[in-house]
């Protein structure tokens, strides 16, 4: 280590760790008595308090609570409370809802109205009142439901269908009669409650019964008089839809033979007049026809044919106007004019037959428009009519099933069933439940002593002194240099400031040998020359702690000068017997020589500087040049130079001194050192970046509990040990 602020890296106050465990039971024995102490208050309190409660008896009664009444009409018939279940869930909700009931006011009402429990003063606890009219106007203030309410328990067997109804009171006869009349009450509550919603769902059933009957009437004549103003009471509607459907489908069928027709016949007649335009002025056209083959047409063709060739003949014998000629030309223009005639014939048969079978289709058409106009109304009527039925329908059938439910309901409120049944009436028990002495004993016994620890605990932590080496290395994050044991007896001043050297064997002794030991190990490739040695306030063992390191520094072999620094209340002079006519001061400002101001002691090899003469303005004179050299001088000239300097948070002197010093320790009163002014005097020293070696724990007493084993080696080791066995302190 070289000597820098001491920052623990590992595991802090608070860790569990096995010296962490044995740290807080040391800290909880040596504040042994105030945890009995405490614990002892506790408890004899708590025994107090129990024995001067009033004696409380319980009486509890035992029913059997089925979830549904027993059934004596027929399964039809079912009850305004509702069905049975059987799942889980189910019977745990039921069996907290009775719990609830039996513990509610309504029941607790009925048993103070039965007992007239409201004017009973032993009950409501006011019979040691004297004063009538005061009683009379306390019972009248009282609630006497809810201090019975009060009293009720509610023990639910496990895994069963039984209820223990336990009932609490200063009288066990009157536990056992108040266990036994909520029973009785939670019974007749069960059943009024049935009752109530039975005549609560008549009423209602009643009501909505005559209203359904009057919908019912008024539907039914609705159907009536649709079925009369539609002419429906002769034929249905169904009849009269299959009538019109079948007279739709006749006319279909006839509308698409006549449409065949007027399809063959105008393809006739476009025939004929093709034909006709093919040959205006030649009657030969008419062979194409069809028909011409056939009958008189035929007749008429052939002697139209035949008179024609005997025409044609005569032409070619006779001239024309031969008188054969003339006949032949007669008779043969008088059968053309029949042919023609008949050919014309044809053709209007044809037109006509045309004609005859579009207005058949235009009949047909206006037929099935008519039967098509006649199948929407009377599908528009089955409508209707199909929602006048349904309402009345639906009218009917909920008018039978509140009329069937209103008769089940009238029929299961004449039954008078409960689900609940008495196991074991309650009876006295002359034992009381409360108070439990033994277990209220315990208990305040056991609270006792929590009180105590946490008592021990807080004080533990309101505790804001410096005592052992775990406040030193991880409240305040320094080295810990060592301890400085109490030194015993009762000495005078200057025998306990050279303890260490009448006394090398002590204990004492050897702990300042330790912390020699540390402080050369702090920076040993270059050790100190110059040390001050402080602390942050004034009676906390600095001055005797730095005799102690110079005598135990000497005793090693080096030439040890301890510099009395502290121009205020300078001691070290008084400690070796040596003058203070010249020192410090004096040679700071001029006067006197180093040698004649050093002064030798009956320790070898350790010299002694005094302070001198005080001077008004320390902190100035120890902050000049000249001091400065005087310092370097003398650590030129000894191994070791140790500056006591004043307590750092009362004046800035020791600030000063640090600045100039190779290290600083730091003494810590052990138990008495607060440690916000050790942290207050850490933060000076680190404003003026001095270097911190640690810190050494002055006064410790090795005996008190708190340090148990910790400094075990330093109470009594061999030859080591003390022969004085009375504490005192070092000033």
């Amino acid at each position: 280590m070289d000597g820098t602020v001491f920052d623990p890296a590992g595991g802090g106050a608070g860790a569990l760790t096995p010296a962490g465990m044995m740290q807080h039971v040391r800290a909880l024995w040596r504040r042994k008595w105030v945890v009995l102490g405490v614990a002892v208050v506790v408890a004899a309190l708590s025994a107090a308090y129990t024995l001067r409660q009033p004696k409380v008896y319980s009486a509890s009664t035992s029913l059997i609570i089925d979830v549904m009444a027993p059934r004596f009409l027929d399964g039809e018939v079912k009850e305004v409370m509702g069905e049975e279940r059987s799942n889980y869930w189910f019977n745990k909700e039921y069996y907290a809802t009775q719990s609830e009931i039996i513990t509610s006011r309504a029941v607790a009402s009925r048993v103070v109205d039965k007992l007239g429990l409201a004017m009973d003063a032993d009950f409501l606890g006011l019979s040691q009142v004297q004063d009538e009219k005061l009683r009379v106007q306390a019972m009248q203030s009282t609630d006497a439901v809810a201090a019975l309410q009060s009293r009720i328990r509610v023990v639910p067997a496990k895994d069963s269908r039984v209820m223990d109804i336990a009932v609490d009171d200063l009288d066990p006869k009157r536990a056992a009669l108040l266990a036994n009349e909520v029973a009785s009450a939670y019974m007749a509550e069960n059943l009024a409650l049935k009752l109530r919603i039975t005549e609560d769902a008549r009423t209602w059933l009643e009501g909505r019964l005559a209203d359904l009957e009057s919908k019912s009437k008024t539907s039914e004549m609705a159907v009536y008089d649709f079925k009369k103003d539609a002419d429906m009471l002769s034929t249905s509607l169904e009849s009269r839809m299959s009538i019109v459907s079948e007279r739709i489908n006749s006319y279909n069928l006839k509308l698409t033979e006549v449409r065949i027709q007027i399809a063959a016949q105008q393809a006739r007649v476009e025939a004929i007049s093709k034909l006709r335009k093919a040959s205006p002025e030649d009657e030969t056209w008419a062979e194409a026809l069809t028909g011409m083959n056939e009958g008189p047409i035929q007749d008429l063709k052939r002697s139209y044919t035949e008179l024609r060739v005997n025409c044609a003949e005569l032409g070619e014998r006779y001239l024309p106007e031969h008188p054969k000629l003339l006949e032949c030309s007669r008779k043969l223009s008088v059968v053309r004019e029949d042919f023609l005639k008949s050919l014309s014939n044809i053709v209007r048969a044809a037109e006509t037959s045309l004609a005859e079978a579009v207005a058949q289709e235009k009949n047909l058409v206006r037929l099935l428009d008519t039967a098509k106009a006649e199948a929407f109304v009377v599908n528009k009527k089955a409508i209707e009519f199909d929602r006048l039925k349904r309402d009345s329908d639906s009218n009917q059938r909920l008018y039978e099933l509140v009329a069937k439910r209103l008769k089940d309901i009238e029929l299961s409120g004449l039954l008078r069933t409960s689900n609940v049944r008495v196991l074991d009436p309650a009876r006295p028990i002359y034992g009381p439940v409360k108070p439990n002495v033994q277990r209220n004993l315990a208990l305040g016994l056991v609270m006792g002593l929590l009180a105590g620890l946490g008592m021990a605990f807080l004080l533990e932590m309101l505790e804001n002194s410096v005592a052992t080496q775990a406040d030193v290395e991880e409240r305040l994050g320094l080295a810990f240099l060592g301890v400085v044991p109490r030194i015993e007896g009762n000495k005078a001043p200057r025998d306990r400031d050279l303890h260490v050297h009448r006394e090398p064997k002590s204990s004492v002794a050897e702990c300042c040998r330790a912390i020699r030991t540390n402080l050369l190990f702090m920076s040993p490739d270059k050790p100190f020359k110059t040390l001050v040695v402080t602390s942050s306030g004034p009676q906390e063992g600095k001055s005797t702690t730095c005799i102690n390191l110079g005598v135990a520094m000497a005793q090693s072999g080096n030439r040890v000068l301890l510099l009395d620094t502290d121009m205020r209340r300078p001691r070290l002079h008084r400690a070796f017997g040596v003058p203070n006519e010249m020192g410090i001061s004096s040679l700071v400002v001029g006067e006197g020589t180093l040698e004649k101001a050093v002064k030798s002691t009956e320790v070898p090899g350790l010299f002694v500087l005094p302070c001198g003469p005080l001077p008004p303005n320390p902190a100035e004179l120890l902050h000049t040049q000249a001091f400065a050299d005087l310092l370097k001088s003398m650590a030129e000239r000894f191994d070791r130079v140790i500056l006591d300097s004043p307590p750092i948070n009362a004046v800035a002197d020791a600030a000063v001194l640090a600045t100039q010093a190779d290290g600083v320790v730091l003494v810590l009163k052990a138990g008495k050192t607060n440690r916000e002014s050790a942290r207050r005097a850490l933060r000076s020293l680190a404003d003026v970046q001095a270097r911190m070696y640690g810190a050494v724990l002055n006064d410790v007493d090795l005996k008190a509990p708190r340090y148990g084993d910790s400094y075990l080696a330093y109470q009594g080791y061999g030859q080591y040990a003390e022969e004085s066995k009375d504490g005192v302190a070092q000033s």
